[in-house]
C-alpha cells in the first residue's frame, strides 16, 4: 500500500492536490476531521468520549484520534491501493503514534508530501479562498494565527520526515498541474 502524508500550511494546496492524488492513485481519502465528526454523529463509544473532550472545550487526546483512525483503515479494507492521511499527523507525537498504528498492520508511512510555499503567497491564497469559499477564518488577521500555529506546532514534524527519509520537498508555487507532476515523481519513486 502506498500511505502519503500530504504536509504544509494553511493554503499551501494541500486539498487541491489530495483531489488530484485520489483521483490518479485510487487511494483512500482519510481526513481526522472528517473521521471525529462522523464517530460523533454514530454515536459510537469513541465518538462520546470525544464529544466529551469537546463539550468541556478540551483537545481530543492524540490516544484517540489514533483509535479512531485505525477504525476507519480497518473499515476500508486490505484492498486498497493506499491511504492519504490529510491533517494528520500534525505534532511529532503523533506521527510517532501513526508509525505504531500502521506498523501493528504491517503498513508504514511511505511518503511525505510536504508543499512548501512562502508566508506572502500563503496569505494571498487564503484570503483569495475566503472570497470564494464563505469560510470566514479566511481573513489576513486568522491566516496569519493559523500560520503562527503551523510553524511553533506541526513544521517539526519536516525534521521528523527528513530524519526518516520519507519528506519529499515540492515547491507549491506554479500551476496545478505542474506542482502535480512533482508530487506525482515523489510518489511514484515511494516504497
Amino acid at each position: 500500500m502506498k500511505n502519503i502524508v500530504i504536509f504544509g500550511a494553511p493554503g499551501s494546496g494541500k486539498g487541491t492536490q489530495s483531489d488530484k492524488i485520489i483521483a490518479e492513485y485510487g487511494v483512500a481519502h482519510i481526513s481526522t476531521g472528517d473521521v471525529l465528526r462522523g464517530e460523533i454523529k454514530a454515536g459510537t463509544e469513541l465518538g462520546k468520549t470525544a464529544s466529551a473532550y469537546i463539550n468541556e472545550g478540551k483537545l481530543v487526546p492524540d490516544s484517540l484520534i489514533i483509535d479512531m483512525l485505525a477504525v476507519t483503515l480497518d473499515a476500508k479494507g486490505k484492498d486498497i491501493p493506499g491511504v492519504i492521511f490529510d491533517g494528520f499527523p500534525r505534532t511529532i507525537a503523533q506521527a510517532e503514534a501513526l508509525n505504531e498504528m500502521l506498523a501493528a498492520r504491517g503498513e508504514k508511512v511511505s511518503v511525505v508530501i510536504g508543499l512548501e510555499v512562502d508566508d506572502e503567497e500563503l496569505i494571498k491564497r487564503i484570503i483569495a479562498r475566503g472570497k470564494t469559499s464563505g469560510r470566514a477564518d479566511d481573513n489576513e488577521e486568522t491566516a496569519k494565527k493559523r500560520l503562527n500555529t503551523y510553524y511553533s506546532q506541526t513544521l517539526p514534524l519536516k525534521d521528523f520526515y527528513i530524519n526518516e527519509g520519507k519528506y519529499a520537498k515540492i515547491q507549491g508555487v506554479g500551476t496545478i498541474d505542474g506542482i502535480y507532476a512533482d508530487i506525482k515523481k515523489a510518489i511514484d519513486a515511494a516504497e
